[in-house]
Protein backbone atom coordinates (compact mmCIF):
# COMPACT_ATOMS: atom_id res chain seq x y z
CA UNK A 1 0.00 0.00 0.00
CA UNK A 2 1.04 3.66 -1.06
CA UNK A 3 0.91 6.07 1.65
CA UNK A 4 -0.06 9.76 -0.11
CA UNK A 5 1.22 11.06 3.10
CA UNK A 6 4.40 11.24 5.46
CA UNK A 7 4.68 10.44 8.46
CA UNK A 8 4.90 13.89 10.05
CA UNK A 9 1.61 15.31 8.24
CA UNK A 10 -0.11 12.55 9.64
CA UNK A 11 0.99 13.07 13.29
CA UNK A 12 -0.42 16.70 12.18
CA UNK A 13 -3.81 15.72 11.04
CA UNK A 14 -4.13 13.48 14.60
CA UNK A 15 -3.07 16.32 16.61
CA UNK A 16 -5.37 18.19 14.79
CA UNK A 17 -8.24 16.12 15.08
CA UNK A 18 -7.80 15.38 19.03
CA UNK A 19 -7.63 19.14 19.28
CA UNK A 20 -10.74 20.27 17.42
CA UNK A 21 -12.50 17.51 19.17
CA UNK A 22 -11.69 19.15 22.53
CA UNK A 23 -12.94 21.92 21.03
CA UNK A 24 -16.29 20.55 19.87
CA UNK A 25 -16.74 19.03 23.38
CA UNK A 26 -16.19 22.19 24.81
CA UNK A 27 -18.73 23.82 23.04
CA UNK A 28 -21.66 21.25 23.17
CA UNK A 29 -21.29 21.63 27.08
CA UNK A 30 -21.18 25.19 27.08
CA UNK A 31 -24.16 25.45 25.12
CA UNK A 32 -26.11 22.79 26.79
CA UNK A 33 -24.71 23.20 30.35
CA UNK A 34 -24.27 19.12 30.40
CA UNK A 35 -21.25 17.09 30.81
CA UNK A 36 -22.99 14.03 29.49
CA UNK A 37 -25.49 14.36 26.46
CA UNK A 38 -25.18 11.36 25.18
CA UNK A 39 -24.15 7.57 26.24
CA UNK A 40 -20.79 8.24 24.66
CA UNK A 41 -19.75 10.88 26.49
CA UNK A 42 -19.40 8.83 29.72
CA UNK A 43 -20.56 4.83 29.18
CA UNK A 44 -19.82 4.12 32.74
CA UNK A 45 -21.84 6.62 34.32
CA UNK A 46 -24.85 6.13 31.45
CA UNK A 47 -26.73 3.78 33.65
CA UNK A 48 -26.22 5.56 37.58
CA UNK A 49 -27.58 8.53 35.17
CA UNK A 50 -30.72 6.75 34.01
CA UNK A 51 -31.50 5.36 37.48
CA UNK A 52 -31.11 8.57 38.94
CA UNK A 53 -33.17 10.48 36.73
CA UNK A 54 -36.08 7.56 37.28
CA UNK A 55 -35.89 8.21 40.81
CA UNK A 56 -36.47 11.65 40.01
CA UNK A 57 -39.48 11.37 38.38
CA UNK A 58 -40.90 8.96 40.70
CA UNK A 59 -40.09 11.43 43.21
CA UNK A 60 -41.96 13.86 41.43
CA UNK A 61 -45.01 11.99 40.96
CA UNK A 62 -45.29 11.00 44.63
CA UNK A 63 -45.11 14.44 45.15
CA UNK A 64 -47.82 15.46 42.87
CA UNK A 65 -49.69 12.60 44.40
CA UNK A 66 -49.11 13.77 47.83
CA UNK A 67 -49.73 17.84 46.40
CA UNK A 68 -53.51 16.40 45.20
CA UNK A 69 -54.15 14.19 48.59
CA UNK A 70 -53.71 16.97 50.58
CA UNK A 71 -56.07 19.06 49.02
CA UNK A 72 -58.77 16.23 48.91
CA UNK A 73 -57.84 15.43 53.10
CA UNK A 74 -57.82 19.42 53.90
CA UNK A 75 -61.08 19.41 52.69
CA UNK A 76 -62.23 16.07 53.96
CA UNK A 77 -61.03 17.35 57.50
CA UNK A 78 -63.06 20.66 56.87
CA UNK A 79 -66.36 18.87 56.03
CA UNK A 80 -65.84 16.69 59.45
CA UNK A 81 -65.60 19.85 61.52
CA UNK A 82 -68.34 21.18 59.90
CA UNK A 83 -70.34 17.93 60.83
CA UNK A 84 -68.92 17.88 64.67
CA UNK A 85 -70.92 21.17 64.19
CA UNK A 86 -74.19 19.77 63.28
CA UNK A 87 -73.86 17.11 66.11
CA UNK A 88 -73.06 19.52 68.73
CA UNK A 89 -76.24 21.70 67.51
CA UNK A 90 -78.26 18.44 67.78
CA UNK A 91 -77.07 18.00 70.94
CA UNK A 92 -78.59 21.06 72.24
CA UNK A 93 -81.66 21.05 70.43
CA UNK A 94 -81.98 16.89 72.36
CA UNK A 95 -81.37 18.75 75.48
CA UNK A 96 -83.51 21.47 74.63
CA UNK A 97 -86.42 18.88 73.29
CA UNK A 98 -86.06 16.78 76.58
CA UNK A 99 -87.67 19.17 79.13
CA UNK A 100 -90.52 17.99 80.55
CA UNK A 101 -92.34 21.75 80.00
CA UNK A 102 -91.81 21.28 76.16
CA UNK A 103 -95.59 21.42 74.73
CA UNK A 104 -95.65 18.99 71.30
CA UNK A 105 -95.69 21.79 69.10
CA UNK A 106 -92.45 23.03 70.32
CA UNK A 107 -91.32 19.92 69.80
CA UNK A 108 -92.24 19.75 66.80
CA UNK A 109 -90.32 22.57 65.70
CA UNK A 110 -87.21 21.28 67.05
CA UNK A 111 -87.89 18.06 65.19
CA UNK A 112 -87.90 20.07 61.58
CA UNK A 113 -84.51 21.69 62.65
CA UNK A 114 -82.96 18.24 63.35
CA UNK A 115 -84.51 16.89 59.97
CA UNK A 116 -82.22 20.03 58.53
CA UNK A 117 -79.60 19.29 60.03
CA UNK A 118 -79.54 15.83 59.23
CA UNK A 119 -80.00 16.87 55.31
CA UNK A 120 -77.26 19.19 55.74
CA UNK A 121 -75.07 15.87 57.21
CA UNK A 122 -75.98 14.01 53.98
CA UNK A 123 -74.82 17.11 52.00
CA UNK A 124 -71.23 16.84 54.31
CA UNK A 125 -71.06 13.23 53.45
CA UNK A 126 -71.39 13.63 49.87
CA UNK A 127 -68.28 16.29 49.74
CA UNK A 128 -66.32 16.49 46.50
CA UNK A 129 -63.02 17.82 45.93
CA UNK A 130 -61.77 17.05 41.77
CA UNK A 131 -64.96 15.85 41.09
CA UNK A 132 -64.80 13.01 43.26
CA UNK A 133 -66.09 12.29 46.29
CA UNK A 134 -63.98 12.11 49.24
CA UNK A 135 -65.46 9.79 51.16
CA UNK A 136 -66.65 7.51 48.76
CA UNK A 137 -63.61 5.39 49.06
CA UNK A 138 -62.44 3.03 45.98
CA UNK A 139 -65.69 4.45 44.19
CA UNK A 140 -65.21 8.08 43.87
CA UNK A 141 -67.40 8.84 40.83
CA UNK A 142 -70.33 7.85 43.46
CA UNK A 143 -72.09 9.52 46.29
CA UNK A 144 -71.61 7.43 49.42
CA UNK A 145 -76.17 8.13 50.62
CA UNK A 146 -78.95 10.41 49.70
CA UNK A 147 -81.90 11.14 51.78
CA UNK A 148 -84.26 8.81 52.44
CA UNK A 149 -86.17 9.73 56.07
CA UNK A 150 -88.18 6.33 55.80
CA UNK A 151 -85.31 4.69 56.54
CA UNK A 152 -84.54 3.73 60.06
CA UNK A 153 -80.98 5.81 59.69
CA UNK A 154 -82.99 8.43 57.40
CA UNK A 155 -80.99 7.46 54.55
CA UNK A 156 -80.30 5.19 51.16
CA UNK A 157 -76.96 3.74 50.99
CA UNK A 158 -75.50 3.90 47.41
CA UNK A 159 -72.08 2.92 47.74
CA UNK A 160 -70.32 0.14 49.70
CA UNK A 161 -67.50 0.72 48.28
CA UNK A 162 -63.93 0.46 50.37
CA UNK A 163 -61.06 2.99 50.73
CA UNK A 164 -58.15 0.49 50.05
CA UNK A 165 -56.06 3.06 48.12
CA UNK A 166 -53.04 4.41 50.46
CA UNK A 167 -50.07 6.93 50.11
CA UNK A 168 -46.62 6.54 49.37
CA UNK A 169 -43.69 7.93 51.29
CA UNK A 170 -40.67 8.90 49.48
CA UNK A 171 -38.88 6.28 52.16
CA UNK A 172 -41.11 3.24 50.22
CA UNK A 173 -43.63 3.00 52.97
CA UNK A 174 -46.96 3.47 52.47
CA UNK A 175 -50.18 5.18 54.64
CA UNK A 176 -53.89 5.18 54.61
CA UNK A 177 -55.12 8.62 53.85
CA UNK A 178 -59.09 8.60 53.47
CA UNK A 179 -62.02 7.07 54.96
CA UNK A 180 -65.60 6.35 53.79
CA UNK A 181 -68.99 7.65 54.98
CA UNK A 182 -70.07 4.51 56.00
CA UNK A 183 -67.00 4.11 58.35
CA UNK A 184 -67.85 8.14 59.47
CA UNK A 185 -71.57 8.32 59.27
CA UNK A 186 -73.32 4.70 58.73
CA UNK A 187 -71.23 2.82 61.39
CA UNK A 188 -72.39 -0.53 61.59
CA UNK A 189 -72.04 -3.83 63.55
CA UNK A 190 -70.55 -6.60 61.53
CA UNK A 191 -73.63 -8.01 61.56
CA UNK A 192 -74.51 -4.94 59.25
CA UNK A 193 -77.15 -3.66 61.72
CA UNK A 194 -76.87 0.09 63.22
CA UNK A 195 -74.27 1.15 65.54
CA UNK A 196 -74.90 2.98 68.83
CA UNK A 197 -72.59 5.27 67.35
CA UNK A 198 -74.19 5.64 63.69
CA UNK A 199 -74.11 9.46 62.65
CA UNK A 200 -77.60 9.15 60.43
CA UNK A 201 -79.10 7.00 62.77
CA UNK A 202 -78.75 9.31 65.98
CA UNK A 203 -79.89 12.58 64.24
CA UNK A 204 -82.96 10.74 62.55
CA UNK A 205 -83.93 9.01 66.10
CA UNK A 206 -83.93 12.38 67.45
CA UNK A 207 -86.08 14.05 64.88
CA UNK A 208 -89.12 11.00 65.49
CA UNK A 209 -88.99 11.50 68.82
CA UNK A 210 -89.46 14.73 68.38
CA UNK A 211 -91.94 14.81 66.42
CA UNK A 212 -93.74 12.42 68.18
CA UNK A 213 -93.63 14.06 71.18
CA UNK A 214 -91.45 10.95 72.91
CA UNK A 215 -89.80 12.47 75.69
CA UNK A 216 -88.30 9.25 76.91
CA UNK A 217 -87.33 8.77 73.27
CA UNK A 218 -85.61 12.25 73.44
CA UNK A 219 -83.44 11.44 76.13
CA UNK A 220 -82.36 7.81 74.74
CA UNK A 221 -81.46 9.65 71.38
CA UNK A 222 -79.54 12.17 73.59
CA UNK A 223 -77.00 9.43 74.26
CA UNK A 224 -77.28 8.32 70.66
CA UNK A 225 -76.26 11.87 69.51
CA UNK A 226 -73.26 12.11 72.08
CA UNK A 227 -71.85 8.66 70.97
CA UNK A 228 -72.24 10.05 67.09
CA UNK A 229 -70.13 13.21 68.41
CA UNK A 230 -67.43 11.39 69.30
CA UNK A 231 -67.46 8.99 66.71
CA UNK A 232 -67.35 12.24 64.35
CA UNK A 233 -64.36 13.70 66.64
CA UNK A 234 -62.18 10.34 66.75
CA UNK A 235 -62.67 10.18 62.69
CA UNK A 236 -61.57 13.74 62.59
CA UNK A 237 -58.71 13.33 64.70
CA UNK A 238 -57.41 10.68 62.07
CA UNK A 239 -57.58 13.05 59.31
CA UNK A 240 -55.69 15.19 61.31
CA UNK A 241 -53.02 12.98 61.49
CA UNK A 242 -53.22 12.49 57.99
CA UNK A 243 -52.89 15.93 57.28
CA UNK A 244 -49.35 15.69 59.40
CA UNK A 245 -48.21 12.69 57.69
CA UNK A 246 -48.91 14.00 54.01
CA UNK A 247 -46.74 17.83 55.38
CA UNK A 248 -43.50 15.20 56.50
CA UNK A 249 -43.81 13.33 53.10
CA UNK A 250 -44.42 15.99 51.51
CA UNK A 251 -41.23 17.80 53.00
CA UNK A 252 -39.25 14.48 52.71
CA UNK A 253 -40.03 14.17 49.12
CA UNK A 254 -38.41 17.90 48.71
CA UNK A 255 -35.54 16.21 51.01
CA UNK A 256 -35.13 13.79 48.51
CA UNK A 257 -35.76 15.64 44.94
CA UNK A 258 -32.61 17.66 46.23
CA UNK A 259 -30.53 15.29 47.04
CA UNK A 260 -30.86 13.41 43.85
CA UNK A 261 -30.65 16.91 42.14
CA UNK A 262 -27.17 17.38 43.39
CA UNK A 263 -26.17 13.52 42.66
CA UNK A 264 -27.33 13.82 39.25
CA UNK A 265 -25.60 17.40 38.65
CA UNK A 266 -22.40 16.00 39.73
CA UNK A 267 -22.30 12.87 37.16
CA UNK A 268 -24.34 14.65 34.16
CA UNK A 269 -23.26 18.48 34.64
CA UNK A 270 -20.48 20.51 32.65
CA UNK A 271 -17.70 22.36 34.85
CA UNK A 272 -18.41 25.74 33.19
CA UNK A 273 -15.37 27.40 33.85
CA UNK A 274 -13.46 23.91 33.15
CA UNK A 275 -15.32 24.14 29.92
CA UNK A 276 -14.49 27.60 28.89
CA UNK A 277 -10.88 27.31 29.92
CA UNK A 278 -10.51 23.51 27.80
CA UNK A 279 -12.28 25.67 24.82
CA UNK A 280 -9.27 28.62 25.41
CA UNK A 281 -6.84 26.40 25.37
CA UNK A 282 -7.87 23.81 22.64
CA UNK A 283 -8.13 27.12 20.27
CA UNK A 284 -4.28 28.25 21.78
CA UNK A 285 -3.29 24.40 20.57
CA UNK A 286 -4.86 24.70 17.30
CA UNK A 287 -3.73 27.93 16.31
CA UNK A 288 -0.15 27.41 17.50
CA UNK A 289 -0.68 23.77 15.54
CA UNK A 290 -1.30 25.78 12.22
CA UNK A 291 1.55 28.19 12.81
CA UNK A 292 3.89 25.58 13.67
CA UNK A 293 2.88 23.70 10.26
CA UNK A 294 2.45 26.68 7.71
CA UNK A 295 6.57 27.71 8.86
CA UNK A 296 7.85 23.47 7.78
CA UNK A 297 10.11 23.96 5.19
CA UNK A 298 8.38 22.58 2.10
CA UNK A 299 11.42 21.49 0.11
CA UNK A 300 11.98 17.64 -1.38
CA UNK A 301 15.03 15.52 -2.73
CA UNK A 302 14.49 17.13 -6.12
CA UNK A 303 15.34 20.45 -5.00
CA UNK A 304 18.91 19.74 -4.30
CA UNK A 305 19.31 18.36 -7.47
CA UNK A 306 18.60 21.92 -9.60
Amino acid sequence: MIRNLDPGAERFLLDVGRIQEALSRANRQISSGLRVAAPSDDPDHVSEILQLCADLERNAQIGRNLDRARTETDEAAAALETAVRLVERARVLATQGAGTIQSAETRRILAGEVQALHEQMVNVSRTMVHNSYVFSGDDDATPGYRLNLANPNGVERLSTASATRQLLHPSGTAFAAARTAGEIFDHRNPDDTLAADNVFAALNTLRLALENNDQAGIASSLTAVRAAGDCLNGHLSFYGTVQNRITGASEAAARQAASLKVQLSNLRDADLTEAILELERSRTHEQAAYSARSQMPRTSLFDYFR
